[in-house]
């Protein structure tokens, strides 16, 4: 795809989402200390609670705000989205208790509609072909938010505990201006559908989701592989430190080493490796850099081990990216949105349900009193991954 002016603002909402959910990472514990939210340990299960508010607020939402993108348009609902955003920084930043900043979180999962809806907005202006490698970029754009996100936490918190969400806000705000400049409709008016009682009701949707023909198989493949993907994320420093003894710092360190390595794959070798292997090979070599690196860390204890294990868990990430686009193809034109919101509430469901077990498996093999396996979070993963092996081979003769 051409880098025009809309798909580079979708590149750039996606980034500055990414950016103002990471910017606010390193300063949580000032963060709850601030509004009263208690000691170290009582705040970290108070943002945790944050954490599911948002998940929760977007799988509710999720569906809903995609079927609105199908009979209202991609523009529209982009444009309030982004303004929805924009407040809720502000609202973050002069809060003063706890319940607002809840509250904050609880809107900005219910204007997920920058992820859903320009994923939507992608698939309308793709081809078929061409979806996999521009959902590529859409990760690619995430992983260099994400990278950016903390280090600017960071920096601008020594101004004030709040400069990071006026940047997010500031940021948000710029993004607005620029769509209202650059970005025309993609849905044709021919491609709308109505919006109706039932698109209100988010299992309902998914439940019609999961009777288009083609498309059960990619919803559950894209849903298993992200509750097993969440190992990194969730255990990646409770792990490395009980193995290594590693400080915030080279935690870290390492975490901003996988977004750039995440970030390259997306941007550089998906698009590469996609025009010569296809889709589908592609997805298949992605899933067995998923295994590696997964059975990998489950067994390490070398910190050269994980030199050589990173790169093939950020090869993995090019999964999630092609069985979008392997869902997007089953789907008819009106339909885009209501898939993107589907498959947005999938990941928020596995967001909330996947730390609860992937951390209790830790502690068990941690804490346990009996084999002491510090990686068996990885190894469940990687399980996980094997046991959708047979969904994915179905996917070779997709459309």
């Amino acid at each position: 795809m051409k880098l025009n002016g809309p798909f580079l603002f979708i590149l750039a909402t996606l980034m500055i989402d990414a950016i103002g959910i990471g910017i606010v990472f390193p300063i949580m514990p000032d963060l709850m200390d601030r509004v009263g939210a208690g000691s170290t340990a009582e705040g970290a299960f108070w943002g945790g609670i944050m954490m599911s508010a948002y998940a929760a607020a977007m799988f509710v939402f999720g569906p809903i705000i995609g079927s609105l993108s199908d009979a209202y348009g991609r523009r529209p609902v982009l444009i309030a989205a982004l303004l929805t955003l924009t407040i809720d920084y502000v609202i973050m930043a002069l809060a003063q208790t706890y319940w607002v900043l809840l509250v904050g979180r609880v809107i900005a999962g219910m204007a997920g509609a920058t992820y859903i809806t320009a994923t939507a907005y992608i698939a309308d202006i793709a081809k078929p072909d061409e979806r996999g490698a521009a959902f590529g970029m859409i990760g690619a754009a995430f992983g260099v938010g994400f990278v950016l996100g903390p280090a600017l936490g960071g920096v601008a918190s020594g101004w004030h505990i709040t400069a990071p969400f006026w940047i997010a806000a500031g940021l948000s705000a710029a993004n607005v201006a620029f769509g209202i400049f650059v970005l025309p409709e993609s849905l044709k008016d021919k491609n709308r559908r109505p919006f109706g009682r039932r698109d209100l009701n988010p299992f309902g949707t998914i439940r019609r989701a999961f009777l288009i023909p083609g498309l059960a198989i990619p919803l559950i493949c894209i849903f298993v592989f992200e509750f097993a993907n969440m190992v990194y994320p969730t255990l990646w420093a409770f792990w490395s430190r009980e193995v290594f003894g590693w400080d915030g710092f080279t935690i870290g360190l390492t975490l901003s080493a996988y977004g750039v390595l995440i970030a390259v794959v997306q941007a550089g070798v998906l698009p590469q490796m996609t025009k010569r292997f296809g889709d589908f090979r592609t997805l298949v070599i992605a899933i067995v850099a998923a295994v590696i690196s997964m059975i990998g860390f489950g067994f390490t204890g070398a910190v050269w081990a994980v030199v050589i294990f990173l790169p093939f868990a950020a090869l993995s990430d090019m999964a999630p990216p092609l069985m979008t686009a392997f869902a997007a193809n089953c789907a008819e034109e009106d339909q885009q949105g209501l898939v993107q919101g589907v498959i947005a509430s999938l990941s928020s469901i596995a967001a909330v349900a996947a730390p609860l077990t992937l951390t209790g498996v830790f502690e068990r093999f941690v804490n346990g009193g009996g084999i002491y396996l510090p990686g068996a979070p990885y190894l469940l993963a990687a399980l996980l991954v094997v046991a959708i092996v047979p969904l994915i081979l179905r996917l070779k003769d997709a459309k």
